[in-house]
């Protein structure tokens, strides 16, 4: 378990620009070092709005596409091109713009794919996709992620892990479907605490004032139950990233130096 970093930008347009560059600093690093790099995407505002930032950003070509491995955190259990599924999205902020290899764009399944709408298999399919991609050195039969990102709710929830549900409760297996959602879809595939905690770093993105008041409860030692996103921590890294008004919240003390 890494100890949380903050740093805390003026704007979110900000935030997004500088969350970008950090990602293509770490893909670059990672594909010099190994040869490949492995991300997990999130949706929402600001998961798009990172991603927007990315494709405009000046260094963007430094990145490999065809040697990148794209991962998702959690999708709306929706057909395939639906404009609420977080692929949909992602596509339209970054993915159709640039040259990955198809292959290596892990989307969840949809509910008009193969296993129609049953969630709990389709949840069960991308658990062995994941497994199938792990290497023996990897933790909780899931590839090594370079960097799994995630958005905060308001309500704290991460990926789709509500607080107090079932799948925040998960402790073996990596992928689960997610039933009465307090927020539409109520169907939603999602990555489990322990999946997430396999990853080298844990990005959270926070950004505006209705995240604060979730920013303060899940950094002040809540519970992950009560508070999913106090339980999501990296292997080696774990970073918070919020803009002004989502840290509005929190003790100045939190973040020092390192912030902009």
């Amino acid at each position: 378990m890494s100890t949380p970093q903050l740093v805390v930008h003026r704007d979110k347009e900000l935030m997004a620009q500088a969350a970008a560059a950090r990602l293509i600093t770490r893909i670059v690093d990672a594909q010099a070092s190994r040869g490949a790099a492995s991300v997990v995407l999130t949706g929402g505002r600001n998961g798009n709005g990172l991603l927007a930032a990315l494709g405009s950003a000046p260094a963007r070509d430094a990145i490999d596409w065809s040697r990148l491995d794209l991962w998702w955190g959690d999708e709306r259990f929706l057909p395939e091109g639906d404009p609420e599924r977080n692929v949909t999205q992602a596509r339209e902020a970054l993915l159709d713009a640039v040259p990955l290899d198809p292959a290596r764009v892990h989307t969840m399944p949809a509910s008009d794919g193969p296993y129609g709408g049953d969630v709990d298999a389709a949840a069960a399919a991308y658990a062995a996709e994941l497994a199938a991609a792990a290497g023996p050195g990897d933790h909780a039969g899931v590839p090594t992620f370079d960097v799994l990102m995630l958005g905060v709710g308001p309500d704290t929830h991460v990926a789709s892990l509500f607080p107090e549900l079932p799948a925040v409760r998960e402790t073996e297996r990596t992928v689960v479907g997610v039933h009465g959602a307090p927020k539409p879809p109520p169907l939603r595939v999602s990555l489990t605490l322990p999946a997430i905690r396999a990853a080298k770093e844990v990005w959270l993105l926070a950004a505006g004032e209705d995240k604060a008041k979730a920013a303060a409860i899940a950094l002040s030692g809540a519970g992950e139950v009560q508070a999913p996103a106090a339980g999501a921590y990296g292997r080696s890294r774990t970073l918070w990233l919020l803009d002004a008004a989502a840290a509005s919240e929190l003790p100045r003390s939190l973040y020092p130096s390192a912030s902009a």
